[in-house]
């Protein structure tokens, strides 16, 4: 059979909507300038989907930053892989930077977080070793493991009981096979915004051997009083033995770091495949990261504008009744009862008839019969947004309890956008 045949008839749960709404739920065309309002299909709306938490996307310091190291640098500069050609001073410097402003010793760059994530768990897990996870854990973590040639047990979500009960499980086969155990999880959730428990986790050191990695690519800029992320908020970084975090999110840029120890990162430079045999990040991302890191230090009225934005929407949708979860982060989900056609049909009226614009979560990520509307506030956000916001909001869930939606797709096609 023609490997290409299968793609026929089968794009995936995703990709069915490739045809039934080109453009409109997948690959949406934001434009204008980044903030939190943009065009979209011309219009514009007020947006809620962007991890620009603390509004540095277009703060007139890092657009200069990114300018200028441009103009200075180009985009090719450094050629080749960091080990071979591609390192720098302002590399290093960056490093060392990230480092003392988390806590750990050293820190390592990475081109991309997700890539970062996928190749550390293949480098630091081999067939002898067994991996610990959490059942939220990012789809970097999934990919990750998939990789590893290591056993892996899922524990339930923030539930340490489980988790000890996996523990226990992998410890008896670290004793025959005489590997080790990673036990990975989040700083903070991202579709949940549950913080991970992980002091919680740190004291099951005590009976179990294992080493502990955290993704904290919701954490990093905005938990804690300095905004240095989930070690920060909860004072255990000491018990976080791998620390990983993307730029792609509270730093608006591209590229993510790891922190640890310097022994454990010197075994990682010279073991991950992914920056092995990767370009480096460019000179122009990494002069705009050390801009972007020092208004993260240095000007904490964003992250106090962040959370004044995050407090006042959290509490305007409990206020109102809505259902957030249990987030105690910025990320803020919004559950809905009701099924797909209602998902769509919620999301399309929110998006034509409200000009507000958010992401859309259905089963399987979530369970069957729930909706949920994720919120990404960030310090650019107005009263008046969430104003507007939390007023359409009723207003949609009044059509929903109604059932008022048609059960169908909407009618969105090229001509339309």
């Amino acid at each position: 059979m023609d490997i290409f045949a299968k793609f026929e008839n089968r794009l995936g749960p995703i990709g069915d909507y490739a045809e039934k709404s080109p453009g409109y739920f997948a690959f949406p065309k934001l434009e204008g300038e980044i903030g939190n309002r943009m065009k979209f299909r011309g219009q514009e709306k007020i947006i809620w989907s962007l991890n620009n938490y603390l509004g540095l996307a277009n703060h007139p310091e890092v657009r200069k930053a990114d300018a200028d190291a441009a103009a200075e640098y180009g985009m090719a500069s450094p050629m080749g892989a960091r080990m071979m050609s591609g390192n720098s001073d302002n590399h290093d410097l960056l490093e060392k930077q990230l480092a003392e402003f988390v806590g750990k010793e050293d820190a390592m760059l990475v081109n991309y977080g997700y890539q970062g994530v996928v190749s550390v768990i293949d480098a630091l897990c081999g067939r002898h070793d067994v991996i610990v996870y959490d059942a939220e854990s990012h789809a970097c973590i999934i990919d990750g493991m998939r990789l590893a040639p290591s056993q892996r047990f899922v524990y339930k979500h923030n539930n340490i009981e489980d988790l000890a009960k996996q523990l226990q499980r992998a410890t008896a086969i670290v004793q025959k096979t005489g590997g080790g155990i990673l036990v990975i999880t989040e700083g903070v959730f991202g579709m949940s915004g549950n913080q991970g428990k992980i002091r919680e986790i740190a004291v099951l050191k005590e009976k179990f051997e294992f080493r502990l990695l955290v993704d904290d690519a919701h954490g990093f800029g905005t938990m804690g009083k300095t905004g240095a992320g989930i070690g920060d908020e909860q004072n255990c970084i000491d018990d976080i033995d791998i620390y990983f975090s993307t730029f792609a999110k509270s730093m608006a840029s591209i590229g993510g770091f790891f922190a640890a120890d310097k022994k454990i990162l010197t075994f990682l430079r010279y073991n991950m495949r992914s920056q092995i045999f990767a370009k480096s990040l460019p000179m122009a991302l990494v002069m705009g990261n050390l801009k972007r890191l020092e208004l993260l230090k240095t000007k904490p009225e964003l992250r106090e504008k962040l959370w004044h934005n995050v407090k006042r929407l959290q509490n305007g949708f409990k206020e109102r009744g809505f259902d957030c979860g249990t987030t105690n982060t910025p990320v803020t989900p919004v559950f809905l009862q009701g099924g797909l056609y209602d998902a769509v049909q919620v999301t399309y009226d929110l998006r034509e008839n409200y000009n507000i614009f958010c992401s859309v979560v259905v089963y399987p990520v979530i369970p069957k019969g729930q909706i949920e509307l994720r919120i990404i506030p960030t310090a650019v956000h107005t009263d008046a947004d969430i104003d507007e916001t939390l007023a359409a909001f009723s207003a949609v869930r009044e059509k929903l309890e109604k059932k008022l939606y048609p059960q169908e797709m909407p009618q969105v096609t090229e001509a339309t956008i």
